[in-house]
């Protein structure tokens, strides 16, 4: 019985400690996934706890020669000290983020669009062989913001 117990509680344990931070990875020289040490090292400081992450900031961020843009990553809490996403957007103009859509187009990526183009939808921009996608907010109620996630292995042009 107690090695039951023993073993009951190293699994409960076990499965309290925190996950490791995923892989690095970066693209355009913006961090999109990693630890926090990989979004310092590439200018996104100060880090500071939010209600529920950590979260690294930079400002000033250019992607194609578009922005300038606010970024972030964020680090949940409870989900190891890593993060899976890096957000851009512009609080002075909320099209701002839309200026990158073109240079994608022309550089080979393809879009779908998710939902019924009146709420909540994304314009998701993939790549064969590309190791991330970009998210495009394209309804929002607050800021229009653009995300650069890690490709999953997901089919190109698959939308969520």
């Amino acid at each position: 019985m107690r090695v039951g117990l023993g073993m009951l509680v190293f699994a409960l344990l076990a499965a309290c400690s925190p996950t490791p931070p995923p892989p690095n990875l970066g693209a355009e020289g913006l961090p999109v996934m990693g630890n926090q040490a990989f979004a310092e090292k590439l200018g996104f400081t100060p880090c500071f706890h939010t209600s529920n992450a950590l979260r690294c900031r930079k400002e000033g961020v250019r992607l194609f020669g578009k922005g300038p843009f606010r970024g972030a990553v964020d680090m949940k809490e409870g989900k190891g000290s890593g993060f899976y996403e890096l957000t851009l957007w512009s609080d002075g103009d909320q099209d701002a983020v839309l200026e990158v859509n073109p240079v994608l187009k022309a550089n080979g990526w393809t879009l779908c669009r998710t939902g019924q183009e009146d709420r909540g939808d994304q314009e998701i921009w993939t790549k064969p062989g590309a190791k991330v996608r970009f998210s495009t907010d394209i309804s929002y109620w607050g800021k229009r913001r653009l995300r650069i996630l890690p490709e999953y292995g997901q089919p190109v042009g698959h939308c969520f």
